[in-house]
């Protein structure tokens, strides 16, 4: 059996695999290693994107596609018939996580405007403290899985209130549907939006969305940025009424000319969240466990159903 995996490195992370599975590294379209007729498992590059998927009408036996990124949306409904598409959910909680929590504690802490000071060798006391402080906030996370319970958890020794929200309502475990959003977001003081991007969440973050949360509030989005319209965006954003911490945006690369870049409220990376140097270790222990799976019968784990 024939498996492609893009890094070299994933060579030694994939642990002991069975006699007859053959591992190859194709990092790119235009230099692949061997013949791609016979092979059966592929992981595609990191944040690939649609243009990837070109490579799947040249894999004629191809049985699974195992992504190492949680979200899917590039490849949900491209898949040839009989092909098994799988996300790695579970290997970007503890990066992602962080990077929510970093990214709402700067923000309430004014690190932008501190940072921004230091380059100019300013003594910024005056014009930025006392600052806003997380302990105490009430938080509401729109995406109540695996990433939404780590931030969940990583949040909590700050004494803050939790609210999670769910495609659908949970209520035996506390969980809102989406539906019940625009009673919740105006008692929200930190709205973490943490949902894949399908048909339904396309544009969840639009001028309602945003009119709804309470002045003051900070809007942070480490989902995708098409879950959010960026002229509603924008124009909420320019008024300072809120703020927001973005490590997506739309369209990606943000154009030079987007006002994102140079408002004061607004703390933008990019798409980094889960490219930590604790990547591929964690990725590639999912590749190993899915690829002895696929070897011996067993079903796969992260298995993509309706865009999850």
């Amino acid at each position: 059996m024939k498996v492609w995996i893009p890094h070299q490195a994933g060579l030694n992370l994939v642990g002991e695999l069975p006699p007859g599975v053959t591992v190859e590294v194709a990092e790119h379209a235009d230099r692949l290693p061997s013949a791609p007729a016979d092979v059966r498992f592929w992981v595609p590059p990191f944040l690939s994107g649609s243009d990837a998927t070109a490579l799947l009408g040249e894999l004629p036996e191809l049985e699974v596609v195992q992504l190492l990124s949680a979200g899917a949306d590039a490849w949900v409904g491209r898949m040839p018939d009989g092909v098994t598409l799988c996300d790695a959910r579970g290997v970007h909680d503890p990066s992602t996580a962080e990077w929510v929590v970093t990214a709402i504690l700067a923000q309430l802490r004014a690190f932008g405007a501190f940072a921004r000071a230091q380059a100019e060798r300013r003594w910024a006391y005056d014009g930025h403290a006392p600052t806003d402080e997380l302990t105490g906030k009430r938080v509401l996370i729109v995406g109540a899985g695996s990433i939404g319970t780590a931030v969940r958890d990583r949040l909590a020794p700050f004494e803050v209130s939790f609210t999670l929200v769910a495609r659908t309502a949970r209520a035996e475990q506390g969980v809102h549907g989406v539906a019940e959003l625009p009673r919740l977001l105006p008692d929200a003081d930190v709205v973490v939006v943490l949902v894949p991007l399908t048909d339904q969440t396309r544009g969840l973050i639009d001028k309602d969305f945003l009119a709804a949360m309470p002045d003051g509030a900070l809007l942070v989005n480490a989902s995708r940025g098409p879950v959010a319209r960026t002229e509603a965006l924008v124009a909420e954003l320019a008024t300072g009424r809120i703020s927001a911490a973005l490590d997506v945006t739309d369209p990606e690369p943000l154009p030079a000319e987007s006002p994102l870049w140079t408002m004061p409220n607004v703390l933008l990376t990019p798409h980094v969240a889960g490219s930590v140097r604790g990547l591929l270790p964690r990725a590639y222990r999912l590749v190993g466990d899915q690829v002895r799976r696929f070897a011996s019968g067993q079903p796969l784990i992260n298995t993509v159903v309706d865009g999850y």
